[in-house]
């Protein structure tokens, strides 16, 4: 819409609203029959506000696509969403999904199932306790592979200025058909040698974290790479795995 469709728009509104200032003063005293007319046309028009209404309310309380918004512990010098939970994927859904499927920037579905009976889904969050934008569906029939994992690779930032003393968090919202074993591993390539830190994820929450110490790790600081996390689903077979959001952040350890 251009500025003059914008203005002849506005002056349209005004004059309407002006109008039906007038027919609102003049209800009390109009004739019936005047009276009945006026009665269908502000029906008419209510039933098309309602429905602008309706829908402003509805995505205006949705999470901003592209929000970044996230909780930072106190410290922290680097936070991150990936893009599967910030943005719209160009194909949102897709079943019978192969081993190393790609979603998006830096996510990637691994499993080594002989007959894939997985399906996955980008949805839209719309709980009001929601931040992040879009969260992350996988329906999981039978299963009969050995392991099943969602790779996120971390950007370039993760890796600069990287420290034994810092901490790297995981934050996830996760919804579960049935209660399951998820485990994140976190992987710091350094040269030739890749560290690697594994931690069980806490059940019976929805928001849960873990943090990895890299204080006892044998990580190289001069040769920090690149980083990324695994988060390793045991047994999800028959199972409803709904991610709502995930974000990595890291801190260092406060000075004893």
């Amino acid at each position: 819409m251009g500025k003059l469709d914008v203005v002849l728009d506005r002056l349209m509104q005004r004059r309407a609203l002006r109008r039906w200032e007038e027919i609102a003063e003049a209800a009390p005293s109009a004739d019936l029959e005047t009276l009945r007319g006026w009665r269908s046309r502000a029906r008419a028009m209510r039933r098309q506000l309602d429905r602008v209404i309706h829908e402003a309310e509805h995505r205006l309380a949705l999470p901003v696509i592209g929000s970044n918004a996230m909780r930072r512990p106190l410290g922290t010098d680097w936070a991150w969403r990936p893009d599967l939970w910030r943005g719209p994927m160009p194909v949102p859904g897709q079943a019978s999904v192969p081993n190393r499927s790609a979603f998006g920037q830096g996510a990637t579905l691994f499993h080594d199932c002989r007959l894939s009976e997985l399906t996955v889904r980008q949805i839209r969050n719309e709980r009001e306790s929601d931040v992040a934008p879009f969260g992350f569906r996988m329906d999981v029939f039978r299963f009969d592979g050995s392991f099943l994992s969602l790779v996120i690779d971390l950007p370039e930032e993760a890796a600069r200025g990287l420290k034994v003393r810092h901490l790297i968090r995981l934050d996830v919202i996760v919804e579960l058909e049935k209660p399951l074993e998820i485990f994140a591993r976190l992987n710091v390539k350094h040269g030739p040698n890749t560290e690697q830190i594994v931690l069980e994820m806490p059940l019976g929450a929805e928001e849960v974290m873990v943090e990895f110490d890299l204080t006892y790790s044998k990580i190289n600081e001069k040769r920090i790479e690149k980083l990324w996390i695994d988060l390793i689903f045991e047994g999800p077979e028959m199972n409803q795995i709904i991610l709502r959001d995930v974000t990595v952040s890291r801190r260092p350890r406060a000075e004893l």
